[in-house]
């Protein structure tokens, strides 16, 4: 499939185009003339609603033309204040942007313009606050602005809106018709899409919603359509070319299983059990992702599968993220394997040369039967003698690629098990992990105490650590979690990402019993202060330890202690001599201590939800319940609202929906990390019911043609191949 050559036309060779106008291109990723028809819109503005001065109405949206007449910047108390005055005719629009430093660059006075807002009635001028202004050009042929539905593109630094409509639209006569139809025209009658010769047109200057509506469905179809049938094609591989160990489960291997759990299985614990054992008896590798919420039980799960492997003569591996973890992973089968049979290896990166050297020698020889540790297991040095089941606990990125880099020590591959504790909508499962099988665990153990969270006023500080030391004299035990040692960029993003909108008040949950009632607190209107005000981990620590918590002991831990300093302070911590731990997130994900009641977190609007949520899975797991409180600064409608989400939401999958719909799918789930391209268009939320229709249609399609080796498919094969090819393996196909 050669692209024709003017659609490879680099941009620089535009006509009209300058060097600076092809270099603000360039930093938007477009190089080629190809590049900019699929820059697609990230929003619009709806002009169908045009009116002459004389017919507007206060408080609708609504767009008026006229001419700059002229325009004032001043400082205000309130901030900056730049005034701009259109004469539409009879009158005057004043057009205003309230403390955003931003636009300030000099408007042209003469110059014809639409102003799209919505109007104040405040004679003799009508008013619009924070409006849309548009240039209109002065070729009426090529005026973008004269359509009923104004594209919005992502800019950089120095381009416009007008630049890039105009470019785009001069490039639509001439190079659509160039462009090559992926979708079989009988595909394209039955599914009711637009052709990709009416799409690309209708979604940059849409004549009307209708038609908006039908050119997005198009490509959002095509871009999950492509990502399902590579998905398709990777389960497809899976069943043909992989062969593992079947592992069979009998009663009497099942009972000897059991007769290590303390505890009755929960009703979600057994049903999983059985749909992994009903994988893992099969000749096909088990590629199985388990997800359960915060405490569900998942690591008995786990043992279970890789008791049955050893019960089978195989070995079985547990990875974990980090090795504080991994430890604690290490410990907890060390406990409840205790006066079993199994021997399990600790494999870690940091060990001596001759405890390195001897766990590997017991790895090769079979000897050590589990093996618990970090990524390092597949640094290359490691030989198994027959390794039957690989459980990867929140390492999403573990993919195909490293999966080749486990030495097996036999013909066959290993079962697979994924486990992960952050709670993913199904629409994202179906997209991050779509060559997996699914089991979900969406039950509690028994004795699993609930947890009472609260967002407090800064002036309600005093109150909320009271409260704590009364709790901890009482003998329970705290976290206090603070973002980052040190500023960072990353951080600043994550803020900006909590806090997008526009502002408003917050109000606030009751605090614990015998404290004062609270009043409604407002969400701060600067984004600036929060960014700056974070307090790092030493200051948290000494502010603490010298006041509403002197006396007690006190300890800090972060990322860049040794392992060797961490595994002390958690084993302190779990012991009870120490009573608070002020720490980062590195105590985020599988720190177990039972009588942990307690937990603040600062600056909680640089916590994603899921990461805030899987903090809170620190507290109430013992028989004492959970107290949270997140004491964050809120600048925005969105980030207020995810906060009232999180104090009002304890199911973890709930919670995982309400942060999409609040923030769109986006890369929230880090696709990048997966090493998943992003979504261009597609949204996981919004569009559920595409995704739905379009695995379906991939799923039949790849059933009734496996290798896409028929002419007609030969396109969508291509640009499968382009796109996900070498994230998911797929070289072979065809």
């Amino acid at each position: 499939m050669t692209v024709p050559e003017p659609l490879r036309t680099p941009i620089p060779q535009l006509p009209g185009m300058t060097p600076l106008r092809a270099e603000q291109f360039r930093r938007l990723g477009l190089f080629r003339a190809r590049d900019l028809l699929f820059y697609f819109p990230r929003d619009y503005e709806d002009l169908t609603d045009r009116r002459d001065l004389k017919d507007l109405e206060a408080g609708k949206l609504q767009s008026v033309q006229g001419t700059i007449d002229r325009w004032t910047s001043r400082t205000t108390r309130r901030g900056p204040l730049t005034t701009l005055f259109v004469h539409c005719g009879d009158g005057y629009v004043k057009a205003q942007w309230f403390n955003m430093p931003f636009v300030t660059k000099p408007f042209e006075v003469g110059r014809r313009v639409l102003v799209t807002g919505k109007p104040k009635d405040d004679p003799p001028y009508w008013i619009m606050n924070h409006p849309t202004v548009t240039y209109l050009a002065d070729d009426e042929e090529i005026d973008t602005a004269l359509e009923p539905f104004l594209p919005i593109y992502g800019l950089t630094e120095g381009l416009t809106q007008y630049h890039v409509r105009r470019t785009i639209k001069g490039l639509l006569p001439g190079h659509v018709p160039l462009l090559d139809e992926v979708f079989p025209r009988p595909f394209l009658e039955d599914h009711r899409l637009l052709t990709i010769h009416e799409a690309v047109p209708a979604i940059h200057f849409p004549p009307d919603r209708t038609v908006l509506e039908y050119a997005r469905r198009r490509f959002v179809y095509q871009e999950l359509f492509i990502l399902q049938l590579a998905l398709a094609m990777r389960r497809l591989q899976h069943r043909t070319h992989f062969r593992a160990t079947p592992l069979k489960s009998t009663p009497a291997i099942d009972q000897r299983a059991r007769r290590l759990f303390p505890f009755t299985l929960t009703a979600a614990q057994e049903k999983v059990i059985g749909e992994i054992t009903a994988d893992m008896e099969r000749p096909i590798p088990m590629n199985r992702l388990l997800q359960g919420d915060v405490g569900s039980g998942k690591t008995v799960v786990a043992l279970y599968a890789m008791l049955l492997a050893v019960a089978n003569g195989c070995q079985a591996v547990l990875m974990a993220p980090t090795e504080v973890l991994a430890r604690q992973h290490l410990r907890t089968l060390e406990r409840m394997l205790e006066g079993s049979r199994v021997k399990i290896a600790p494999f870690f990166g940091g060990q001596r040369p001759a405890e390195r050297s001897a766990v590997l020698q017991s790895i090769a020889t079979g000897e050590s039967q589990v093996i618990v540790g970090t990524q390092a297991i597949i640094a290359g040095e490691v030989a198994f003698h027959q390794l039957g089941l690989v459980v990867i606990d929140e390492q999403h990125k573990f993919g195909v690629r490293q999966r080749a880099a486990l030495k097996t020590g036999g013909k066959f591959d290993p079962h697979y098990l994924v486990m992960t504790a952050t709670p993913i909508p199904r629409s994202v499962t179906m997209t991050l992990f779509g060559d997996l099988d699914v089991s979900i665990m969406d039950a509690m153990p028994p004795g699993r105490q609930k947890v009472k969270t609260y967002i407090p006023r800064p002036d309600q500080r005093d109150d909320w650590w009271k409260f704590v030391r009364r709790k901890i004299e009482a003998g329970r035990q705290g976290y206090v979690v603070v973002p980052l040692v040190e500023e960072s960029e990353h951080s600043l993003i994550a803020a900006e990402q909590w806090n997008r909108g526009s502002s408003r008040s917050l109000a606030d949950p009751p605090l614990p019993a015998d404290s004062p009632t609270p009043r409604p607190v407002a969400a701060s209107s600067n984004l600036q202060r929060s960014a700056v005000d974070v307090r790092s981990l030493r200051d948290v620590f000494e502010s603490l330890r010298d006041g509403p918590l002197r006396g007690l002991r006190l300890e800090m831990m972060h990322g860049r202690m040794s392992t060797e300093e961490k595994e002390r302070i958690m084993l302190d911590f779990r012991s009870g001599e120490i009573q608070v731990l002020v720490a980062t997130t590195v105590i985020e994900v599988g720190v177990d201590v039972p009588n942990a009641a307690l937990l603040t977190v600062e600056n909680g609007e640089r916590f994603g939800l899921a990461q805030l949520h899987q903090l809170r899975g620190r507290i109430g797991r013992g028989k004492h319940p959970g107290f949270c409180a997140i004491f964050a600064n809120p600048t925005t409608e969105e980030a207020a609202k995810r906060l009232r989400a999180f104090e009002r939401l304890t199911d973890g999958f709930k919670l995982a929906e309400k942060d999409f719909e609040l923030r769109g799918s986006g890369d929230l789930f880090g696709t990048a990390q997966h090493g998943m391209p992003p979504m261009r268009i597609a949204d996981l939320i919004r569009d559920r019911d595409i995704l739905v229709e379009a695995r379906a249609d991939a799923t039949a399609l790849v059933r009734d043609d496996p290798g896409l080796a028929r002419p007609e498919h030969e396109k969508l094969r291509r640009q499968m191949l382009a796109r996900y090819g070498g994230v998911l393996a797929l070289g072979d196909v065809g």
